[in-house]
């Protein structure tokens, strides 16, 4: 027996040495290599931090696919929502400067701000803006940020918010909003006494050597090289290749309009988790700490409790709080026309990592967040990637099967059939729509938004619209009782919550010219 016991011992010291003896690479390298193959994603970046120190970058595939041209650490992506804690961070700024409180309300430094309650016009702070507790539904007036590019103004979004009808009391719950993230941008504008875009570079990139960041208006030439975005086509990709060589600033800058790259995001995480004196000097401890105070309770998913054993889950200003096999992590995610990321932290641990890829990806970042999530929280509960890619297929076959209807039976609709809807409608938010004759049938043209056009097709007693741009199609509702307003819905009914047409009431204001 002794002698057994000291087999075993030395058997056991020999495999803890050979985990030790492990490198980042070989632990990393499978995970990623594997989400590639398996979604034969165009390209990505990946970056891990351990205590505070990063140990892991990887790089593979394309800037667009067919270019020949790799990606590369220093390669801009397109951050998306990730851009929402650069926007709390540029605020915590201004408050430690003593330019701004937290509590401000918003009328304060934007007199023309407006909700539809005007109770929750005058008592909305500066915070509330952060938190997605607004009363708003989900994705409310998002068809005024995407799809890209539009004619929407801020000064437009300012001025929707007083027609946007609540789903629910103010504070009382949560639901994602980006609308007032770009108010949070106007409202850093008018206490910081520069444009966003500026404060953000002065107050938030150089100070803390950000150096590819990018926002606002720059040249894709002179900052290359640039991922470029890519849809989903059948089993894979077709990169959306950009026509204008200069990168203008759009309306949603402060909500999802950041690019950087993968160094830089390592960057940001690791001052997050081990910052040293200077970036401590920059944003002091009683300033993040408001960040990473979990407001507004989320909802809790089946699939995140089943693979996380998440009891808390919770939004802070541009940060989502959680418990992940009894370990507080601290994230983010962005998704924005065909690139997707992912910023996950564990502060106690001092770990991280960063996710970048340029392709319409979300189970493919949900799998790759999982498999390196689990490699901090609890080593011995990770499951492979093809077992969580076969859980997230088979539940969305079911999902598509049980909730999409069938509408490949689909006509193009003629303008006999609907001459009582031809004509110009107006939503008092959205703005002008034309439902008018193109060629023999009919399209839809919202006049701001000229990506949503497309033919208006019949599907038995239904007509819907066929998008251009290929993604969530949108049924029509002829006008009803005493309304007479024009409605739409998402045919899909767990499309991108960001294509809210549910939110439209057109109203005819003239015919077609």
């Amino acid at each position: 027996m002794r002698r057994l016991a000291e087999v075993l011992s030395i058997a056991l010291l020999l495999a803890a040495g050979a985990v030790q003896a492990q490198t980042p690479k070989d632990r990393f390298d499978p995970l990623v290599d594997a989400v590639v193959a398996r979604y034969r994603l165009p390209g990505i970046a990946v970056g891990v931090i351990e205590n505070g120190e990063v140990v892991y970058r990887h790089t593979a595939g394309e800037l667009a696919l067919g270019s020949g041209q790799p990606v590369t650490p220093d390669a801009l992506f397109k951050i998306a929502s990730n851009s929402k804690a650069m926007t709390s961070a540029l605020l915590a700024r201004l408050v430690q400067q003593g330019k701004l409180r937290w509590d401000d309300p918003v009328k304060r430094w934007i007199p023309a701000f407006r909700m539809y309650d005007p109770w929750v016009t005058e008592h909305m702070q500066v915070g509330d803006l952060l938190t997605h507790r607004s009363g708003l539904g989900e994705g409310a007036g998002d068809l005024m940020l995407w799809p890209e590019p539009n004619g929407f103004t801020r000064q437009d979004i300012v001025a929707a918010l007083a027609y946007l009808k609540p789903r629910y009391s103010f504070r009382a719950g949560y639901a994602y909003d980006n609308l007032l993230y770009v108010v949070a941008g106007e409202v850093a504008a008018a206490a910081g006494g520069a444009p966003y875009e500026t404060l953000l570079r002065r107050e938030v990139f150089e100070p803390l050597g950000l150096a590819r960041c990018q926002v606002g208006t720059w040249r894709r030439d002179a900052l290359a090289p640039v991922a470029v975005p890519h849809a989903s086509r059948g089993d894979g990709f077709v990169p959306l290749a950009p026509t204008d060589p200069v990168v203008h600033p759009t309306t949603m800058e402060a909500a999802g309009g950041v690019q950087c790259s993968l160094d830089d995001m390592l960057i940001w995480a690791r001052q997050w988790l081990a910052p040293t004196p200077q970036q401590l000097a920059w944003l002091p401890q009683a300033q993040r700490d408001p960040l990473w105070t979990p407001y507004t309770p989320m909802p809790i998913s089946a699939q995140r409790r089943a693979w996380d054993g998440t009891k808390l889950y919770a939004y802070g200003y541009g940060w989502r709080i959680a418990d992940v096999d009894g370990v507080q992590t601290v994230s983010h995610t962005g998704t924005l026309s065909g690139m997707y990321s992912a910023l996950y932290l564990v502060p106690g641990r001092r770990d991280g990592f960063v996710v970048l890829i340029n392709g319409d990806a979300e189970d493919a970042r949900t799998v790759l967040v999982e498999v390196l999530l689990k490699q901090f929280t609890a080593p011995e509960k990770a499951r492979s990637v093809a077992a969580y890619a076969d859980e997230l297929a088979a539940k969305e076959s079911h999902r598509h099967a049980s909730r999409v209807p069938d509408t490949s039976r689909r006509q193009a609709a003629t303008r006999k059939e609907l001459a009582g809807l031809l004509g110009v409608w107006r939503d008092p938010w959205f703005g002008e729509a034309r439902l008018c004759p193109s060629g023999d049938g009919v399209a839809f043209e919202a006049v701001k938004s000229p990506r949503l056009r497309g033919p208006v097709m019949r599907v038995g007693h239904g007509y819907l619209v066929q998008w251009e741009h290929g993604d969530a199609e949108a049924w029509l509702h002829a006008p009803t009782g005493k309304s007479g307003n024009l409605q739409m819905s998402k045919v899909d009914p767990d499309a991108d919550f960001s294509y809210d047409f549910e939110d439209l009431a057109f109203k005819r204001v003239r015919g077609c010219d």
